[in-house]
């Protein structure tokens, strides 16, 4: 079976691999360093992700169901490689006509550590001229489009690390946060994958009362939604496997039906409340191109304003802190208002939040769980965990 590699942010593998156990599929280990520098390529910015084995098959789930991960690798081969020729010899034995079709673009990131062979353009040159031995003609080179939903050269990783060679293809195209519904975007979006990391983080209980006072363009309620009615989060978008040759469409159709034949229609009752009209209009276009608007309270309310149901329920947000919106004189007094508003109107319920300084958690009066730490576009922060009291 083959080897893949699910790409995450850093700090959330632990709820990928819960992901991938949910779903049957074996991990065979955590972050390892050659997986680590296929991060560092994929995202630019930290590491992070989980290895599991499985068929072709697998690798389609996977793509379609996780929440968390941005990319799915698929090794293709490791091999020792210390002169050019055992590079280039040893790349014509991969079976790239398996995924590669003659005539469509690749993009080739290529990475040397530690190894004899380190002009990265060098081995770049060996790896396409290997391509092309199998596949019958050199193939062309394109430019990625990471974050386009539309056609895209193949990405390719060569990684030579102390004369280790390892290539792996990617199977996702397009990066797996791009779920096709968030078009509209308020000011510091959130990605899809980070908040669905968030969420599972929280261990809101899908059936509880979830409110987000700082919603921006709805992500965190709109993954939220999406969790609790069961909808797979790829299944409206397309995927690089499917240009594969070895690509089996009867397989993946009939993942899609079973994905589409668990959604459920019960929800919890979720609320997005922002005091930006503009935002709170971009949510609900979101919600509505997502298909789950009609589960979720949206109100265009000050942080004081929320009104959150009577009993126990959970608060997931991504609220200002510094680097991102607001002024840092106006930002201690924000968060002293946030935990005085979660003590009066949510007490008992479970808080997360992202965060970049404990003097602003501290802020709130709530004492805060900081075993995470993450990214979030680029600046490091803490998944902050609190129950209030």
């Amino acid at each position: 079976m083959p080897n893949f590699f699910a790409v995450c942010a850093p700090g959330l593998e632990p709820f990928t691999a819960r992901e991938l156990i949910e779903l049957g599929l074996r991990n065979t280990g955590s972050l390892s360093a050659s997986a680590g520098e296929s991060a560092r390529l994929d995202e630019g910015e930290g590491e992070g992700g989980v290895e599991f084995r499985g068929s072709l098959a697998d690798l389609y789930r996977a793509n379609l169901h996780l929440r968390t991960a941005s990319r799915v690798w698929l090794q293709l081969g490791s091999f020792f490689a210390d002169t050019f020729s055992d590079l280039g010899r040893r790349a014509k034995r991969l079976a790239w006509e398996d995924y590669l079709k003659p005539g469509l673009p690749i993009a080739l990131r290529v990475s040397c550590n530690k190894s004899k062979l380190f002009h990265s353009g060098a081995v770049a040159e060996r790896i396409i001229g290997s391509i092309g031995a199998r596949l019958g003609e050199i193939p062309p080179t394109g430019k990625l489009k990471e974050d386009a939903e539309g056609d895209s050269p193949q990405l390719i990783t060569v990684r030579l690390v102390e004369n280790r060679c390892t290539v792996s293809l990617d199977s996702s195209g397009a990066l797996l946060h791009r779920r096709g519904y968030r078009l509209a975007t308020a000011k510091a979006p959130l990605r899809e994958t980070l908040a669905s990391g968030m969420l599972l983080a929280s261990g809101w209980d899908l059936t509880s009362p979830l409110l987000d006072p700082f919603c921006g363009a709805g992500t965190i309620p709109i993954e939220a939604a999406l969790m609790a009615r069961r909808i797979a989060p790829g299944l409206h978008r397309r995927f690089a496997f499917m240009d594969w040759p070895t690509f089996e469409e009867g397989v993946w159709e009939k993942q899609r039906s079973d994905a589409q034949a668990v959604r459920v229609k019960s929800m919890p009752r979720i609320i997005a409340s922002d005091r930006d009209a503009g935002a709170i209009q971009a949510a609900r276009a979101n919600a509505e191109r997502a298909g789950v608007a009609d589960g979720i309270d949206f109100f265009c309310r000050a942080l004081s304003a929320v009104n959150p149901p009577q009993g126990f329920g959970w608060v997931v947000t991504n609220p200002p802190y510094g680097v991102r919106l607001g002024t840092q004189e106006d930002l201690p007094r924000l968060y002293t208002r946030f935990g005085r508003v979660l003590r009066m109107k949510c007490p008992g319920w479970r808080v997360t939040m992202l965060c970049n300084s404990t003097r602003l958690l501290n802020a709130t009066g709530l004492r805060f769980d900081l075993g995470i730490s993450t990214r979030n576009g680029g600046v490091k922060v803490r998944l902050a965990r609190a129950r209030v009291e």
